[in-house]
């Protein structure tokens, strides 16, 4: 097992305990932010390089997510390619380390935006961040008002992806605006997430009640 605040992992699904009641779920629903870490050790299963133009070089860690994620972002890829298109893939997995490096690397610059290890997405080869040539490949929020940035706001749900850290929402997620930060859920929970306007945070605290 690996230990979660309220999860147990088995395999690829969690046994989630909420109010006396255990919900069985997939990996990809998973919480993960300061209030609910991943364990130093966590590494996801089956990381793989979808079929998608990268900025990384090759071989690069970067390059790499979780099976199921790859398969899901190599289809919105080639979709938003087929309409013109053009999504870069910049940063999919981080290890645990890596993340820790860049954590204290931020502290020493007094920034708090980045997610201390553990607490970071990347690491469960869920997530992938996107830019586009118009913005010189940068993670900005000039994204969102680009003709890329538009159509992956509109069409990530249709691939089981979320845009994890939404405009207005800081205050819940704990994370500032990221348009270019896409997550991995599955195709029900991110048309859910879609039609509702919720963040995981408030899909979970929904569950609670």
């Amino acid at each position: 097992y690996i230990f979660h605040p309220y999860i147990r992992y088995i395999y690829n699904y969690y046994i989630v305990h909420i109010k006396g009641r255990y919900h069985i779920m997939t990996s990809y629903t998973i919480l993960i932010n300061r209030n609910h870490p991943l364990p130093k050790d966590f590494l996801p299963d089956f990381l793989t390089e979808p079929v998608i133009p990268f900025s990384a070089p090759p071989n690069d860690q970067k390059r790499l997510l979780q099976k199921e994620a790859a398969l899901a972002v190599t289809l919105l890829f080639d979709q938003a390619a087929s309409e013109g298109i053009g999504l870069i893939g910049i940063s999919g997995y981080r290890s645990y380390s890596r993340q820790k490096e860049l954590y204290e690397n931020a502290i020493q610059r007094g920034c708090a935006a980045v997610a201390p290890p553990g607490a970071s997405e990347h690491q469960s080869g869920l997530a992938l961040d996107v830019s586009c040539a118009a913005i010189g490949l940068e993670l900005e929020n000039t994204f969102a008002d680009t003709r890329e940035g538009k159509w992956l706001t509109k069409h990530a749900p249709l691939y089981g992806f979320i845009l994890r850290y939404p405009k207005d929402k800081e205050h819940i997620t704990g994370y500032p605006w990221e348009p270019w930060h896409i997550r991995y859920v599955g195709k029900s929970l991110s048309l859910y997430c879609s039609l509702t306007n919720l963040t995981l945070e408030e899909y979970y605290s929904q569950l609670k009640h």
